[in-house]
């Protein structure tokens, strides 16, 4: 009972952690995240691309992050915008004066090509002392929640750097157009209707859009962490004993999720606490020849499932990502996992979807939210706290 108490205790602190640094972060930031906004709406209606670097295997996970996220939006009426995850040596040979370099890391490498993005005149962004432009610097000494604050962030420019192109005549450049239509954004944004020349105006809209948006996170973090704290607890103690009887765990998701099964496995492999022992992680989003081979040969469906096959021995883990609980891969990578031995550990949003209620999963951990972007920022914080679990838990 005293180690529950104790793993109850240290849920509780970790959400109070989390939520006064998200408050702190972003009442500190909500203006310059404005700015930056509309400073990248112009890059992109000059034709520039985001073009994000990292270097470690935590950095590629935000880099493939906020790519996916602006290439292939995930909010209906929301255009696609180019951007590309690339190695930091490649930013010298790809980097072009109309793009937005955005870094992930503080190491050397990042450093550098920082240096040589602004030579080429891209607008630069980034989360440690690097030497862009721009620079956000979580306040939390806990690498977990620098990052949880850092994908917020970056979902945050996403979302809101749309806002601009409803205002053309606010970007450098462009001709504001006689006739605005707010279209499917204006239950969101009802802001967007306004002048075309008030660049102030739209400026405050989105910086208080930006408190709205790291409000309603701090909400549903409260609610992942809380509603599933005894799955959380269940399932860190379940993949510690996997742990400690040969087993690993094996991770899976799509599109971002993909991206937070590479965190959850950067993290596995290499800890952030160096307390914490080094774990045996796969994740099956990893190899692409692998994965366009399935999708093409046999059908997307199976991509996960598959590989189940190959890595999954009776006694490891699958941890499995997905915002809407429905996406048939996922289902049909549990169902082998289940029928081999596997435990199986499911995060899912809206109402948990088939997974939830079909109980597909040995553990079912809900982010109740039909917005996608927050789903994924609150359930990092699940699988941190999973991963902190396994290591210091009952």
């Amino acid at each position: 009972m005293t180690g529950a108490l104790t793993q109850a205790h240290r849920l509780d602190e970790a959400l109070q952690e989390r939520t006064e640094s998200n408050r702190v972060f972003f009442e500190a930031e909500a203006e310059r995240l404005a700015r930056v906004c509309h400073l990248m709406a112009e890059r992109f209606a000059r034709g520039g691309r985001l073009v994000a670097f990292g270097c470690t295997p935590g950095a590629r996970s935000d880099v493939r992050h906020v790519a996916v996220e602006f290439v292939h939006p995930v909010i209906v009426g929301k255009r696609a915008l180019p951007a590309i995850g690339l190695a930091p040596d490649a930013v010298a040979l790809l980097a072009e004066p109309d793009d937005i370099a955005m870094v992930f890391g503080d190491d050397p490498e990042a450093r550098a090509a920082v240096a040589t993005a602004r030579e080429r005149g891209c607008l630069t962004l980034g989360f440690a002392a690097v030497g862009a432009e721009w620079q956000f610097r979580p306040p939390s000494g806990d690498p977990s929640v620098r990052q949880e604050l850092v994908e917020t962030l970056y979902h945050v420019l996403w979302e809101l750097v749309h806002v601009f192109f409803e205002h053309r005549g606010l970007l450098e450049g462009r001709q504001a157009a006689r006739v605005h239509d707010t279209g499917a954004s204006s239950f969101l944004y009802p802001f967007l209707a306004e002048a075309e020349t008030d660049l102030d105006a739209v400026l405050e809209d989105v910086r208080r859009s930006v408190l709205a948006k790291a409000a309603e996170v701090g909400d549903l973090r409260a609610q992942t962490l809380t509603d599933n704290r005894g799955t959380l607890a269940a399932a860190a103690k379940g993949i510690r004993h996997d742990f400690e009887h040969g087993g690993k765990l094996l991770a899976l998701g799509n599109g971002g999720s993909a991206t937070d099964a590479m965190d959850a496995v950067a993290d596995f492999r290499l800890p952030p606490d160096p307390a914490w022992a080094a774990r045996p992680a796969l994740d099956l989003t990893e190899d692409p020849a692998i994965l366009t081979a399935l999708a093409n040969d046999i059908g997307t469906d199976a991509i996960f499932a598959r590989q189940v096959i190959a890595y999954g021995r009776e006694g490891d883990a699958l941890l499995a990502l997905s915002t809407s609980g429905n996406s048939s891969n996922v289902i049909e990578a549990l169902g082998e996992a289940r029928r081999r031995g596997l435990r199986t550990v499911a995060m899912v949003g809206y109402d948990g979807g088939r997974v939830a209620s079909e109980e597909l999963a040995d553990h079912v951990v809900v982010t109740r939210s039909e917005h996608i972007p927050r789903i994924q920022e609150a359930q990092a914080s699940a699988y941190h706290l999973l991963r902190e679990f396994v290591e210091t838990g009952s």
